[in-house]
């Protein structure tokens, strides 16, 4: 019995090994198993063919407890059999742990070879009806009283049956895994989250705590899931949700999965889309729609990054069209909590267009629009919008149209100033010196003079790049600024010395203002060409004597004070500014 008894060790040798060696070892094993065989001089009458591996062996032992072998020779009355079987569940190596048994060779089950026993043994219908203890039964009890018992072992099985299928599937083999599964994790990390999720009405916050305080929940057991295929990964989803598993911890899960399947994309959002394997870019498609299927609609349920990660990739894999406007949709909804990284959407169509996706971004703010957000909330995704308009304006193929649609979605009823928006439409009229009036009066317009502070305000009276409409505003907000002071001054009796020549200069201001507004008359009616020199030289005019008593400083690079106010010499306030 030497022999059987190393042969009843041989699989837990083969589980530790690669592949390749595994493999090898496999067929060491059916040859010694064969050697053993003939070695009690009984000579072989059946022949078995697996896919390319053949198997000599005897029809007394297959018959006796293999309805199918039974089925096949028993009534055949040639001396010498050859049978031919390719679709046994786990081909060779699966048909060698069902001749083991029937020889009565021991062997050792384990979750890695439970499902291949399982199925080989309902394949070759190794029931009660031809043998007492047959291998199906041995195979359903170790299911029963181990397989099924521990997570980790429900796993491995489950991962296992992925490549048995339709026989994994007869036997519920995978129903069972699965519900298995949900049932442990349902049970274990209930109380998990009963106290820091459940005890909230509203549910997960969004900070970042909070989801690295649910990560180290669910990481216990996450882990091991992810090593299933997405079908398989979303049926064992599916059955924990049914099982009342908290909604919010799904989210971990898919993000877990997502980077595991996705990490090679990662490094390649960005860059020029390569020519790769259709098969491998399908099946990458197709993970991909599946996990946006499968993410919670709970707000706040997922980190924007993630949302943002998902939306490049859905971009670059090209999938379905209600797949990505489903990620936009959820990132409008949680846009107050993006940074600017996560709304700077490369554009991956690489013929000429612009650098970044606009059309997408200006997708999500609309999306945003449609809820109702707090007003902390509004003032974020105001300056956030900015913020991304400065950074895409120096692009030189963004078009003007493109640019002022997205500016005119930001929400502006909240934002403090609007130098934000005056940043970035100078920038963009820098980038762009050959727009033409009408463009160039139409991104005027979406500045609002009184918003500006009093830095941008002398920035913008010194800027040749605005419209003449807009430098108008400019300077008549200032003047009346400039009438507030001094009024507000005489009411303090806090009068300047130099108070008739400070009245005298705002006269001048009005004069210049009038004369201004007449001149514009004149603009709009001549040549283009003609208006833009006459314009910007009688801006320059107006801003040096304007320069007499602006208190500001303005540069291209930033803006400060010139000086600390005085209440008592207005007259000394001047402005340098470089533009």
């Amino acid at each position: 019995m030497d022999a059987q008894q190393e042969e009843a060790a041989m699989p837990t040798a083969i589980n530790i090994m690669p592949a390749k060696k595994k493999e090898l070892m496999n067929n060491i094993a059916m040859k010694r198993t064969s050697e053993w065989i003939f070695s009690q001089n009984i000579p072989s009458d059946v022949t078995i063919h697996v896919r390319g591996v053949s198997f000599s062996l005897h029809k007394f032992p297959l018959v006796s407890k293999c309805g199918y072998m039974r089925k096949l020779i028993s009534n055949s009355k040639k001396a010498a059999y050859v049978v031919k079987i390719n679709d046994v569940p786990g081909g060779p190596e699966g048909f060698h742990l069902a001749a083991k048994f029937c020889y009565g060779i021991n062997f050792e089950l384990s979750t890695e070879n439970i499902a291949m026993a399982r199925c080989v043994a309902e394949y070759l219908e190794m029931t009660e009806d031809y043998a007492v203890g047959n291998l199906v039964l041995r195979t359903e009890a170790y299911l029963k009283e181990v397989g099924l018992n521990s997570l980790a072992c429900a796993v491995s099985i489950l991962k296992s049956s992925e490549s048995l299928l339709p026989v994994a599937e007869n036997v519920k083999l995978i129903t069972r895994c699965v519900d298995s599964i949900a049932l442990l994790v349902t049970k274990e990390s209930q109380y998990c989250f009963s106290t820091s999720i459940e005890s909230s009405s509203e549910g997960l916050d969004s900070s970042s705590s909070s989801f690295g305080h649910l990560k180290e929940v669910v990481d216990w057991w996450a882990e091991d899931l992810i090593v299933l295929s997405i079908h398989t990964f979303q049926r064992v989803l599916l059955a924990m949700i049914s099982r009342g598993f908290n909604k919010y911890a799904i989210g971990p899960i898919l993000t877990l999965y997502a980077n595991k399947c996705f990490q090679d994309l990662q490094e390649i959002l960005g860059k020029e889309k390569n020519i790769s394997d259709p098969k491998q870019e399908n099946e990458k498609r197709v993970v991909l729609e599946t996990i946006v299927s499968l993410l919670p609609r709970e707000k706040n349920a997922l980190s924007t990054s993630f949302l943002s990660m998902l939306l490049r990739s859905a971009i670059h894999l090209e999938t379905t069209v209600a797949c990505r406007l489903d990620l936009e949709k959820r990132m409008g909804l949680q846009l107050g909590q993006a940074e600017l990284d996560d709304i700077l959407i490369p554009s991956f169509r690489f013929d000429g267009d612009t650098l970044f996706d606009v059309d997408t971004v200006q997708r999500i703010l609309v999306n945003y629009g449609e809820f109702e957000g707090t007003r902390e909330d509004m003032e974020k995704v105001g300056k956030l919008m900015e913020n991304y308009l400065a950074e895409i304006a120096s692009d030189c193929n963004l078009s003007s149209l493109k640019f002022i649609n997205l500016a005119e979605h930001i929400p502006d009823q909240e934002r403090v100033t609007d130098d934000g928006m005056y940043r970035a439409i100078d920038i963009y009229l820098k980038a762009h010196p050959v727009i033409d009036d009408k463009g160039r009066k139409k991104l005027c317009s979406l500045i609002n003079c009184q918003k500006l502070t009093p830095e941008a305000c002398a920035h913008a009276t010194r800027n040749d790049r605005l419209s003449a409409e807009m430098m108008v505003q400019v300077l008549s907000y200032e003047q009346q600024q400039l009438r507030e002071i001094v009024d507000d001054a005489s009411r303090l009796n806090q009068l300047p010395d130099d108070l008739p020549s400070l009245q005298k200069e705002n006269q001048d201001l009005k004069f210049e203002l009038l004369k201004m507004k007449m001149r514009l008359k004149d603009v709009d009616k001549s040549s283009t060409d003609k208006s833009t020199s006459r314009r910007r030289s009688f801006i320059s005019t107006v801003s040096r004597k304007l320069a007499k008593f602006t208190p500001f400083l303005w540069s291209d690079q930033g803006a400060s004070p010139s000086s600390t106010r005085s209440s008592s010499k207005l007259s000394k306030y001047r402005r340098h500014s470089i533009s």
